[in-house]
């Protein structure tokens, strides 16, 4: 599992603006980009490791709807973003990789063009 989170923190270093930290108050790994948040990624109340994305309102629900592993976003919009449970996830890292930087680019898109701008 630590190989896991450690793959996905390092992947999203690499992307223009975005910066992983953690959360102490919210305890779980926050992924932003000029402080606002495309991931967070730490334990629900059960102990589970949650990866928790924002993504496109009919894919989540597809998402859900196929695997087991994908459920409405834990403390989050419930249209806008999934949690992924990371423990038995079916998906691969780089798969996982491939929804997290789908977050950050939804995210992106959504800052003012200035700041968009810095970025590309």
């Amino acid at each position: 599992m630590k190989d896991k989170i450690q793959y996905l923190k390092e992947e999203a270093n690499k992307w223009p603006g975005a910066t992983v930290v953690y959360r102490e108050d919210w305890d779980c790994d926050y992924f932003g980009i000029e402080k606002k948040c495309f991931c967070m990624l730490g334990t629900n109340k059960a102990g589970d490791w949650v990866m928790t994305v924002k993504g496109d309102p009919e894919e989540n629900e597809v998402l859900r709807e196929q695997y087991p592993d994908v459920v409405p976003g834990y403390y989050a919009n419930k249209t806008h973003w999934n949690s992924f449970l990371l423990e038995n996830s079916s998906f691969t890292e780089e798969q996982l990789a491939t929804f997290l930087r789908t977050s950050y680019v939804l995210v992106l898109g959504k800052l003012p063009k200035k700041l968009q701008l810095k970025y590309k």
